[in-house]
């Protein structure tokens, strides 16, 4: 991503996107907090209900339509930092920590469930990894049939920890 590019898109120079973001670092971190207000307002919209097996495959699917209707975001949201750097608390990145934090309040509703920052780290993994194969065009099928197989792996996966 240019500063000259966006700048022209934006209709303005690189010396404004430099004065109201300090620069790339500071565009990109914007653009993330955006993406990261965006996704929690498509998870905290999901009704929690009296079947958390259901709730949270309402989550999933939430997920999935944050991606697709914000693919921009999404990709800047999960791309690393040119910065570098590790995560403060050697954990979940601050930024994160809402939006995951809606997740592993689902699974920890589920019953038996051991560990659900555990189980809610695989299933972030699971639907991400299928997103991410979606929005780079590798998954085959229709729009519907790529909502269906998405919906169905959800369906099928173990919502238990297994040792």
């Amino acid at each position: 991503m240019s500063l000259r590019a966006v700048a022209a898109e934006a209709g303005t120079t690189t010396a404004a996107v430099y004065t109201l973001f300090g620069g790339r670092a500071g565009l990109v971190r914007a653009i993330v907090e955006e993406g990261f207000r965006r996704f929690a307002r498509h998870l905290t919209a999901v009704p929690h209900t009296g079947d958390p097996g259901a709730d949270l495959l309402a989550l999933g699917m939430a997920y999935r339509d944050n991606a697709l209707e914000n693919p921009h975001f999404y990709r800047v949201m999960f791309t690393p930092s040119p910065e570098g750097g590790t995560p403060p608390g050697n954990g979940v990145p601050a930024v994160v920590r809402p939006t995951f934090g809606v997740l592993r309040e689902a699974v920890a509703r589920l019953p038996d469930v051991c560990d659900a920052e555990e189980l809610a780290l695989r299933l972030w993994s699971l639907v991400h990894g299928l997103v991410s194969l979606e929005l780079a065009g590798l998954l085959p099928g229709t729009a519907e049939d790529r909502r269906r197989r998405y919906e169905a792996t959800l369906r099928d996966s173990r919502l238990s920890p297994r040792p």
